[in-house]
């Protein structure tokens, strides 16, 4: 790319901070819970509106059962650069009606109200960034992503994200920072649900004729629990319980739903193994497992290890020191690393609380933030 100026870029992110926070509440009121179409179509036509203003191409990736999966192209349609992919998602973990208790609101300091840090406002940094490079005259192929469905595991966008990825010389991902760094791994999540069917009876006339699935099933969390390894980066959690029906009635189903999270990809054969081995104690009862990994890890590998670094260093010119960490959560970004492909995270607001009543962004690093976004987007 050619030499261009890192100051004059930050001044411009500067001079639009005011539409990227009108933007940014503007998606932020329109509530876009992963379960409904409807308010996530509605939130990705006011990307798809803002994008069309700084010359972005639309294509839809229309979906039945959720919202609609939003590509949009920027730059030259022929170019001798392979794009960046920048990774975004739309839908929140919030439902309708969460803005009457979590309103949006801006002080000189934060801006909160339900999806600003999980991440709408990595979207809003995104198009203020396009925006940025546009005044500048960079021009290279830019595309952006918006998934619909990415808290509920992208279970229609994988396959569209993967098959973008592949084209693209490196992924940018807007998800949050980890405090103040970037994200060089993730741990990749598992999700698998373990059902007791024992034998049901009358627990007073009965007893000695019934086989608990409760029983069984606490006999089996304790085994399961005990798949954890922390020196490997292996944790399972037993965090949902379901069975029986009354008190007086010897249980003839239960089960537990366990979520999984493994540091290597190596591991996810290894944790199938254990799940499909579990046994019942009392021979009476039957078990069955359903589910298994569904975000590979994003490991620390080279190709990311590179992103980073030309991210310290550019960091470094807008004065603030860059770091990296690693997380137990997942994202799409997860996908996109398994292939390869340079990946690094954590490029979008800096706040807390996600998934959590005080979410919100910290306003003092929207400028340099975005700022190293289209610095990036420049250099790679």
């Amino acid at each position: 790319m050619p030499p261009f100026d890192l100051q004059a870029l930050q001044n411009h992110v500067a001079a639009n901070l005011p539409t990227l926070v009108a933007h940014l509440k503007e998606l932020v009121e329109q509530e876009s819970p992963s379960e409904d179409p409807v308010a996530v179509n509605a939130a990705m036509a006011l990307a798809e509106k803002w994008a069309r203003e700084l010359g972005g191409r639309p294509r839809y990736h229309r979906q039945k059962h959720y919202g609609h999966v939003l590509e949009l192209q920027f730059g030259p349609r022929t170019s001798a650069l392979k794009p960046v992919l920048l990774l975004a998602h739309l839908d929140t973990v919030w439902p309708h009606g969460t803005l009457a208790k979590m309103p949006w609101k801006q002080s000189p300091k934060r801006i909160e109200g339900p999806g600003t840090l999980d991440m709408k406002a990595g979207v809003a940094m995104a198009l203020t960034a396009i925006e940025a490079l546009k005044a500048q005259k960079i021009s290279r192929p830019i595309t952006l992503l918006l998934n619909s469905e990415e808290e509920i595991g992208s279970p229609v966008s994988r396959p569209i994200t993967e098959k973008l990825a592949l084209a693209s010389s490196a992924v940018l991902v807007l998800e949050p920072a980890q405090g103040l760094a970037l994200k060089t791994a993730r741990k990749g999540v598992g999700h698998y649900v373990v059902e007791v069917a024992g034998v049901a009876a009358h627990s007073g006339v009965d007893f000695q004729n019934g086989h608990s699935a409760i029983l069984e099933l606490a006999r089996q969390v304790e085994t399961i629990s005990a798949f954890t390894d922390l020196s490997r980066g292996l944790t399972v959690n037993c965090g949902v319980i379901s069975g029986g029906t009354r008190s007086n009635v010897v249980a003839a189903q239960a089960q537990v739903e366990v979520d999984v999270r493994i540091a290597k990809a190596s591991d996810a054969r290894y944790v199938e193994r254990l799940f499909r081995t579990l046994k019942p104690v009392d021979p009476a009862c039957k078990i069955t497992v359903i589910g298994g990994i569904n975000r590979p890890p994003m490991e620390r590998k080279p190709g990311t290890v590179a992103l980073f670094k030309q991210a310290r260093k550019l960091a470094g010119e807008l004065g603030f020191v860059l770091e990296e960490a690693s997380t137990g959560g997942g994202s799409d970004g997860n996908f996109t690393a398994a292939l390869g492909i340079p990946t690094l995270d954590g490029m979008g607001a800096i706040g807390t609380g996600a998934h959590a009543p005080h979410e919100h962004i910290l306003t003092e690093h929207l400028v340099p933030r975005t700022t190293l976004l289209a610095a990036m987007l420049a250099t790679l």
